[in-house]
């Protein structure tokens, strides 16, 4: 676990791969409650017997699916303790070179990219890679842009 205690430690671990978090089941009811939240419920996510006949074998993950995990994910990879927030800014790049079988495990690889002071703070970019397990392609690799305030958080 990197942790990130305050502006200084941003600097001294540009450049740096972080680490990796722990594995993650991708399961169908993951699946399908994503689905029922977003209204897409394409077959290849959510008709398990039409994916076994198609061409990834069963059902996949959505694409949006494994990027919404980037949080919970990057949470056993890293943490601010040195900031009174952090939010998400928005993502310079995103691609998702591999489909997600459900029954695979995921896990997350983090990179911290730049480090830019701002009015607010520091806009941290980090690239993630979203592995799948015994994998040759990843699920997901995205540029991921926080802003960060720094200081102590009121208890």
């Amino acid at each position: 676990m990197h942790i990130f205690t305050g502006p200084e430690s941003l600097t001294e671990a540009k450049g740096k791969h972080l680490g990796y978090g722990d594995w993650l089941e991708v399961t169908q009811e993951r699946v399908q409650r994503f689905a029922d939240a977003t209204g897409d419920h394409q077959w290849i996510h959510v008709d398990a017997e039409r994916a076994a006949k198609g061409p990834f074998g069963g059902t996949v993950a959505h694409g949006y699916l494994t990027l919404s995990l980037l949080p919970m994910l990057g949470s056993g990879v890293y943490r601010f303790d040195g900031f009174i927030m952090g939010v998400n800014y928005g993502l310079n790049k995103v691609r998702f070179p591999n489909p997600v079988p459900v029954g695979a495990r995921i896990r997350l690889g983090a990179e911290l990219l730049e480090v830019t002071e701002v009015a607010q703070g520091f806009q941290v970019v980090f690239k993630h890679t979203i592995e799948i397990e015994g994998a040759a392609k990843p699920g997901c690799v995205a540029e991921a842009v926080v802003l960060l305030v720094p200081g102590r958080a009121e208890s």
